[in-house]
């Protein structure tokens, strides 16, 4: 296995997120992408295994059963790109699939380079694989990667654990259709989506009896005290899960129990919080299978097969992309 880090300074952009999200007329909000750093990703690893989060174990249970009749459907040879690895686990799956007829060039796409060292180390021990992680956005590391690859491979992107429900509508589709635009007709797209569910198990799995998702939520603000130099004080602020019917959306926000203003010296800011006053961090939208093929032929893909999870409705939905 050979195994680079293609690396980013991502402290400016950091910063000028969540200087942009606190200073929101309105509804402050910070992205959910920052909540996985070292800390955060290792409670997320955590909340997969929670009982009353399905999400995971339902994707993995797809992928384990599936994944080599999604190899058959491919054109080798394959290069395998994946949106957001985390630990890499789920993967496993198909990097096995596909390696029993290939070798395979995997590159995980991550902006936490913690979660790219436990993509390595789940992962270095699949033979014919080589593993070339790029610490950088979703869509600039997916450039890198197109790039990279030679004439007459498919190119396979994985976009699992219905990571795409992070997008706010209809930028969910706008974001698939840019992901099409970096590729060739005839590639590939292994999209994750979860289904729609009762509110109230929707409402266990992300507000869960044990608090880890309280404390998974929390650790951005220590995130920005660590390395924004600022003085959130974390018994002021508690978790809170909604949900939204109109967006059909998990909601998590960070929740202010009193009034106060916490200071930011790295960017020079103040921000001034009213009791109640709330941070918006992730929605989590579910899906119909009507809405995903939907959502997939606006973006330019032909949906090729679902795979539907009965125990916790969840889909794996192969996507090919057309001619534009």
């Amino acid at each position: 296995m050979l195994t680079h880090a293609f690396t980013a300074n991502s402290l400016s952009r950091i910063a000028a997120e969540v200087r942009a999200g606190l200073t929101k007329p309105g509804q402050k909000e910070l992205p959910s992408k920052y909540l996985y750093d070292s800390v955060g990703s290792s409670l997320f690893e955590v909340i997969s295994l929670l009982p009353e989060y399905g999400l995971t174990r339902a994707d993995e249970r797809l992928l384990r059963r599936h994944s080599e009749d999604i190899v058959a459907r491919l054109t080798p040879p394959t290069v395998v790109a994946e949106l957001g690895s985390g630990s890499g686990k789920k993967t496993r799956w198909m990097l096995e699939a596909l390696s029993r007829h290939q070798h395979i060039s995997y590159c995980p796409i991550e902006i936490s380079r913690a979660a790219l060292t436990m993509c390595e180390r789940e992962l270095g021990d699949i033979e014919a694989v080589s593993i070339v992680g790029f610490e950088r956005e979703y869509l600039d590391g997916l450039l890198e990667v197109a790039a990279r690859r030679r004439e007459g491979e498919q190119l396979l992107v994985l976009f699992l654990g219905s990571t795409i429900g992070n997008f706010e509508r209809p930028e969910d589709a706008n974001f698939l259709g840019r992901v099409r635009q970096i590729l060739q007709p005839g590639d590939a797209l292994l999209l994750g989506t979860d289904l729609e569910k009762p509110i109230q198990q929707l409402m266990d799995a992300y507000d869960d009896s044990l608090g880890v998702t309280a404390a998974f939520n929390l650790n951005l603000l220590v995130r920005i005290n660590h390395e924004l130099d600022a003085n959130f004080v974390l018994d002021q602020f508690e978790h809170v899960a909604r949900f939204n019917p109109e967006a059909g959306s998990v909601e998590m926000h960070i929740r202010s129990k009193q009034e106060q203003t916490v200071t930011i010296p790295a960017l020079e800011l103040s921000v001034m919080f009213r009791e109640g006053e709330t941070i918006w961090t992730e929605s989590s939208h579910k899906y119909s299978l009507a809405e995903v093929a939907h959502m997939s032929e606006k973006a330019g893909f032909r949906c090729d097969a679902h795979w539907v999870d009965e125990e916790w409705p969840f889909a794996e939905s192969l996507l090919i992309a057309e001619s534009m």
